[in-house]
């Protein structure tokens, strides 16, 4: 895979760019907390600008993507993205820190048109057999910073403060830029498919995942796991305390194991990626982490809930590469954009409403209830997939 410029390019562009990410998220969560003494508003408010540019741009940042050329659009939104975290620095040195939330909302909002671009460079320049073990790498450098991103972004602002963190996250995203600047010189081409209006060829990119049986699969398939996701996420606490009688702070080793864990399971997954569909792997990580879901919910055993963790963690993976994978093998170079920028709303959506949904659901019934109840929506994502998986079959029948 290395020898391939372009993913040896992005990849490492992508360190730098996680880096920056990281520092920023928590020197801005860290400093906020500080001056506004943990109100929960504000801690609220920064996960909304965080989350919310999915929702509102993912679709318009997928639709430019496959009309603007992707190396263009890839330095362009990193570069932005690094003058806006120094006209924040610069804000905030003038004691305007509510730019510090306006900064970062800029800065997820460029990265949904950066994102789409880079599977276009994928679809493009990656052998077919190769896109698998791609996405794997993509997923085991997620896993990573997973683990190392907190301990870093933490650490930078403990010792160094608000302003050295984003100087720092400055640096990180304007090498990002200029990293992605080497790749080749975007080819000049002619697309059919975008010859009309912005708003054409946004809604013919929905209708393109809506005519297309797999990706109209795969979509219900984020929507079940994505609300399966949501409603356990903040339940992980009670977890800790109710469950395993252990401080709030013990919360903090379950996340590292789970984070170690995914690491793991994407470098695994590299390795055996051309010998397994893609389809087989995202049903097999859906029908282990329901497994694992439901027996969290209801162990009281130290040693076994932090098994489990590793356990999902190993086949977390099998889900995001193999989500990806379907996506790019199903759909068409010029729609890339649109198609990513479609379907990743629907798991966010889905995600912020089973988080919305969770505590209510916790008081009315209880723990162990919700994270069945959450267990049961990934396995009927597996079973959603059936059509996908008996369509493959036939055609491999029929040859």
């Amino acid at each position: 895979m290395f020898t391939n410029r372009y993913v040896r390019t992005i990849i490492l562009s992508r360190v730098f760019l996680q880096l920056g990410v990281w520092i920023r998220n928590f020197a801005v969560l860290l400093y906020v907390t500080d001056l506004t003494n943990n109100d929960p508003k504000f801690v609220s408010l920064i996960s909304v600008v965080e989350f919310a540019p999915i929702f509102l741009f993912a679709i318009i940042g997928g639709t430019f993507a496959d009309r603007w050329k992707p190396k263009r659009t890839m330095v362009w939104s990193d570069f932005l993205s690094a003058i806006s975290v120094l006209v924040v620095l610069l804000a905030l040195v003038m004691g305007e820190w509510y730019a510090l939330l306006i900064g970062t909302l800029i800065s997820a909002s460029l990265s949904q048109f950066s994102q789409p671009s880079a599977m276009k460079l994928y679809k493009k320049h990656v052998a077919a057999d190769k896109l698998q073990s791609v996405m794997a790498l993509s997923q085991s450098l997620i896993g990573i910073f997973t683990i190392v991103g907190p301990i870093i972004g933490v650490f930078i602002f403990m010792q160094f403060g608000i302003q050295v963190s984003l100087l720092l996250t400055f640096l990180f995203f304007l090498t990002s830029a200029v990293i992605l600047s080497f790749l080749p010189r975007d080819a000049e081409e002619t697309n059919a498919h975008n010859t009309g209006s912005f708003m054409s060829e946004m809604k013919a990119g929905i209708s393109y995942v809506w005519s297309n049986r797999s990706l109209r699969t795969l979509g219900a398939t984020f929507a079940a796991s994505g609300l399966a996701a949501g409603m356990i996420q903040p339940l992980m606490i009670f977890i800790t305390i109710e469950n395993l009688d252990q401080d709030k702070s013990f919360m903090q080793w379950f996340l590292m194991t789970n984070g170690a864990a995914m690491l793991i399971g994407g470098a695994f997954i590299m390795t055996v990626a051309k010998r397994v569909k893609p389809q087989v792997l995202l049903a097999v990580g859906l029908l282990v982490s329901a497994i694992c879901t439901i027996a969290v919910g209801a162990s009281k055993i130290l040693l076994l809930s932090f098994a489990l963790q590793a356990l999902s963690g190993l086949f977390y993976p099998c889900i995001q590469v193999g989500i990806q994978t379907l996506i790019m093998k199903n759909t068409e170079a010029a729609y890339m954009g649109r198609v990513g920028g479609a379907i990743t709303p629907i798991f966010m959506g889905m995600m912020v409403v089973g988080m919305s949904i969770s505590g209510y659901l916790k008081d009315m019934s209880s723990l162990l209830s919700v994270y069945v109840l959450s267990g049961c929506l990934l396995l009927v994502g597996a079973w959603l997939l059936m059509p996908i998986m008996k369509e493959k079959q036939a055609r491999v029948q029929s040859f």
